[in-house]
C-alpha cells in the first residue's frame, strides 16, 4: 500500500476529527454544527470557502500551480440517520435518535483529510473543488446543490465520490463500470371500499383483502414484466388498516419503494403499479388511488473516469485490491444527480468485516478509522494524478 508519509502522519488527527462528528450527528439540511467544523477546517488549511449551498453544504476551492482552466470535483455526504445508537463506545452519539451510520463522518473526516494534504503539497496545476454535501441519507441533497447551481458556480469536468463498504476488506477498492446503486422511487397507495362488521362482510366491499392482493400482486413486476436481466425491486414497507377488532376499515394505506439499476426500467414503474392498480381495483369493485414519487435516478459511472479511478487506486492500493467486478448495489445514492450532469465515479473503499452489526444503517455500525489513510491518499493521488503539473 503507497500512503505518503504526510498521510500517515495524519492519522490521529484524523481519528479525533472523525469521533468527534460521530458524537455530534445531525439530520439532513441540520448539519449546522459539522457544516462549521467544516468551514473552519478548510479556512484553516487556507482553502476558499463557499458556504450556504442546499442550505448547510459547504465548497472548498484550492488551486495550484499555473492556475489553468482544469477543475475535477471530490463530494463527501455529511448527514446522519434517525437511529438511536446501540454501540458502546466514548464517542457515542450524544443526541437521542441521531446516528453516524452510513459512515458519513469517515467520508467528511476523509474529504478534509485530502485538503490538508493537497493545501500542504500542491503538487498538482489546477482546480481541487471538495464539496461537503448535505442531505444525502433521504432528503437529496444532491439534487439540491446540482439546482442551486453549483455545477456553473464551479465548473469542473469531472466530479468523483466515495463510500466506506462493509464486507469489502480493508485495503480494497472497488470501481465499477456503468449502474453501481440503484434508484429509488417511492408510491402510495390509497385503497378505499366500503366498511362493515367484521360478522358481515358481504355487506361491504373489503379494503384489507383488495390490499393483501395488491401486495403479493405487486411482485409480478419483477418476477413477470420485466425481463429476468433487468434488475428490479418492489418492496412494500407499510400497511395501514383498521383499528377495531370487528370492524372492517373503510380504507387502506400502503406505501412502499421500488428499486432499479436501468433508467428506462425507472420509467417503466410508475405504469405498471397504474395498471395493477387499475386492474385490481375493477375486480373488488373498489378504488385504488396511486401517488408515484421520484426519487433519486441510477449512480451511473462514466467508463473513462472509472478506468481513471482504478489506476488511482491501485497506486494507492495496488492493482490486486482494486475490485473491477463487484456486484451493483441496490441501494440508492443521490451523487447520481452530480452524475448526471458531469462524468464521473463512485467508489467503495472497504471497511471491513460485517460482524457484530458494522453493516450501513444498523445501530451497532461504526466507521474503520483504519481505513481513514487509504481514503485520503486515494483523493491525494486522484487530484495530482487528474491536474498533474506541467514542465
Amino acid at each position: 500500500m503507497k500512503i505518503d508519509d504526510r498521510i500517515t502522519a495524519m492519522h490521529g488527527e484524523l481519528t479525533g476529527w472523525r469521533r468527534d462528528l460521530h458524537a455530534h450527528p445531525e439530520l439532513g439540511f441540520e448539519e449546522h454544527r459539522t457544516s462549521d467544523f467544516v468551514a473552519r477546517k478548510l479556512e484553516e488549511f487556507g482553502l476558499e470557502v463557499h458556504r450556504g449551498i442546499a442550505k448547510t453544504g459547504v465548497v472548498g476551492v484550492l488551486r495550484a500551480g499555473h492556475g489553468g482552466n482544469q477543475a475535477i470535483g471530490l463530494r463527501a455526504d455529511m448527514d446522519a440517520l434517525p437511529i438511536n445508537e446501540a454501540n458502546d463506545v466514548p464517542y457515542k452519539s450524544t443526541a437521542p435518535g441521531k446516528m453516524h451510520a452510513c459512515g458519513h463522518d469517515g467520508h467528511t473526516t476523509m474529504l478534509l483529510g485530502a485538503a490538508r494534504y493537497l493545501a500542504e503539497t500542491k503538487r498538482f496545476d489546477g482546480t481541487a473543488y471538495f464539496i461537503f454535501q448535505p442531505a444525502e441519507e433521504t432528503a437529496g441533497g444532491g439534487r439540491v446543490m446540482v439546482e442551486e447551481g453549483l455545477l456553473e458556480r464551479f465548473p469542473m469536468s469531472a466530479i468523483y465520490g466515495m463510500h466506506n463498504w462493509p464486507g469489502l476488506a480493508v485495503g480494497s477498492i472497488g470501481a465499477v463500470i456503468g449502474p453501481v446503486m440503484a434508484s429509488m422511487d417511492t408510491f402510495e397507495i390509497a385503497v378505499t371500499g366500503l366498511g362493515s362488521h367484521a360478522a358481515m362482510p358481504h355487506l361491504g366491499r373489503d379494503p384489507i383483502v383488495a390490499g393483501a392482493n395488491l401486495v403479493s400482486t405487486l411482485q409480478t413486476i419483477a418476477s413477470r414484466s420485466i425481463a429476468p436481466t433487468d434488475a428490479v425491486v418492489v418492496s412494500v414497507t407499510q400497511f395501514h388498516a383498521g383499528d377495531a377488532w370487528n370492524v372492517i376499515p373503510e380504507t387502506v394505506n400502503i406505501r412502499g419503494t421500488v428499486r432499479t439499476l436501468d433508467r428506462n426500467v425507472q420509467k417503466g414503474m410508475e405504469p405498471a403499479l397504474r395498471r395493477i392498480c387499475e386492474g385490481l381495483a375493477h375486480a373488488h369493485g373498489i378504488a385504488m388511488d396511486l401517488t408515484y414519487t421520484y426519487g433519486y435516478p441510477v449512480t451511473v459511472n462514466t467508463a473513462a473516469e472509472t478506468e481513471f479511478a482504478r489506476e488511482v487506486a491501485g497506486q494507492v492500493v495496488g492493482a490486486d485490491n482494486v475490485q473491477p467486478a463487484l456486484a451493483p448495489s441496490m441501494g440508492a445514492e443521490d451523487f447520481a444527480f452530480m452524475l448526471e450532469k458531469r462524468p464521473g465515479c463512485y467508489v467503495w473503499v472497504g471497511n471491513g468485516p460485517t460482524d457484530g452489526g458494522r453493516q450501513l444503517h444498523n445501530p451497532r455500525y461504526d466507521f474503520n478509522d483504519d481505513i481513514l489513510p487509504t481514503g485520503v491518499a486515494y483523493w491525494g493521488e486522484l487530484v495530482e494524478r487528474a491536474l498533474p503539473v506541467r514542465g
